[in-house]
């Protein structure tokens, strides 16, 4: 399955791979891709197995320092 989701404030690739790490240890996920928009809302995809917990996403994006949106 796959599920997008947006955050803001990511402005370069270390940003990315911050995101990416840390969705990465969420339980069924297989990939993360993040398409950066510097200064906008940058585009999430994850690639995962079953249910998806988007409470633990937007924890997991908080806790690598952004801001999850809507």
């Amino acid at each position: 399955m796959s599920t997008v989701v947006k955050a803001s404030g990511l402005t370069c690739g270390h940003c990315a791979m911050s995101v990416r790490e840390e969705i990465e240890e969420l339980p069924g996920v297989s990939d993360v891709q993040v398409e950066v928009v510097k200064d906008g809302i940058s585009t999430i995809t994850i690639e995962h197995e079953g249910a998806l917990d988007s409470q633990a996403v937007a924890d997991a994006i908080v806790e690598a320092g952004f801001t999850p949106a809507i």
